[in-house]
Parts: C-alpha cells; sequence; structure tokens
C-alpha cells in the first residue's frame, strides 16, 4: 500500500491532514515482514536457555525444567540433537499424571509429541504464518527449524508480544505522521 498527506479544506474553512495513496510505500503491520519468527524467538525466553531435553531423560526432569525456566514445553531430541519430538506440560497431565504413571519412571519418548506430529516453523517464516499454524492445530508451542537444523522454539505469548509490540510502534508512528511530527519511519 502507498500513502501520502494531503491537506483537505472543509466546506466550513476547516484543514483536515489525510492520509492517501500515493507513489511512495510504506508497510504497516508485523504480519507482513519476512522472518520475523527469528525476532519473536530473540526476545523470547527461551533463546536464553537450553529449550532442549534428551528423549531418554525422565519426564521428572522436564517438569523441573518447565517449573525452574517457567516454561511450558520443551523439544525432545536425541543423542545427536536432532529434533525428535516436543513435550510439553499438556502431555505430561494427560499422559502421566491423569493415567497415574510415574513421572520419574517414564521417558520423555514415550510421551512426547513424535517428530511426525510434530508442526514447526521454517525460519524465513512471518509471524502471521506460524501463528495460524498453531492456532489451526490448537497447539503453544512451535520448534523453528531450518531445513534439518533445529533453531529455536517460540510459544503464542511470545508471537502476541510481537505483534502487539509492532501494533504500537504503527500507531505511534501514525499518530506523529497525522500530527505532522515527521518522526514516523516505515
Amino acid at each position: 500500500k502507498t500513502f501520502e498527506i494531503i491537506m483537505l479544506r472543509s466546506a466550513t474553512n476547516n484543514i483536515y491532514k489525510v492520509c492517501k495513496q500515493s507513489a511512495f510505500t510504506r508497510n504497516f503491520g508485523t504480519a507482513e515482514k519476512k522472518g520475523s519468527i527469528l525476532s519473536a524467538w530473540e526476545k523470547s525466553c527461551y533463546h536464553e536457555l537450553d529449550f532442549t531435553i534428551n528423549e531418554e531423560a525422565t519426564v521428572y526432569e522436564a517438569v523441573e525444567r518447565f517449573a525452574a525456566y517457567d516454561i511450558g514445553a520443551l523439544v525432545a531430541t536425541n543423542t545427536k540433537g536432532e529434533l525428535t519430538g516436543v513435550i510439553s506440560e499438556r502431555d505430561y497431565v494427560k499422559k502421566v499424571a491423569l493415567l497415574g504413571k510415574v513421572s520419574k519412571e517414564t521417558k520423555v519418548k514415550d510421551i512426547a509429541t513424535r517428530k511426525a506430529n510434530v508442526i514447526t516453523a521454517s525460519a524465513d517464516e512471518s509471524i502471521e504464518s506460524s501463528m495460524e499454524k498453531m492456532m489451526t492445530k490448537s497447539i503453544r508451542h512451535l520448534p523453528i527449524v531450518d531445513g534439518e537444523n533445529l533453531v529455536g522454539i517460540v510459544s503464542i505469548k511470545d508471537l502476541i508480544k510481537e505483534v502487539k509490540a509492532d501494533r504500537e510502534k504503527t500507531i505511534k508512528d501514525l499518530s506523529e505522521m497525522a500530527l505532522g511530527k515527521g518522526g514516523a519511519t516505515f
């Protein structure tokens, strides 16, 4: 979309600044930014910690990390560090606690969502596309991959924060533009 500021005079001689389509381009909104899934991950708590757990670890170890890091999921990996699944708090509740299993005796690989069923985002995917995947599949965490390589993981909360920050910036920039401050950077 392209816009320009024009001045309009009303029938009562009031002057209004309005935004009209024009020859220069300004993009609004996070959804239009390519690769922003990585930006969301870099701002996520997952970026600062080891978000993986060996598939041979016990579910108890995973739950300890959920509590210690205040997170809701970990990426299960094999000894080569390759993604083999995702384990979440929801997996623990549904597949251990409710079934009366013992978390100290149950392996991560026994309850994690297996790789074949894991929904992932590619490293160059947009936030909008990633959110659509998460909402369609009713998942809260999305591993990020570059080909076969695991890059990171984001939660729906991380993506919402990124969209919110972008929307706030857009509103601020549009307000400054409308007030003639000229500080808008798109």
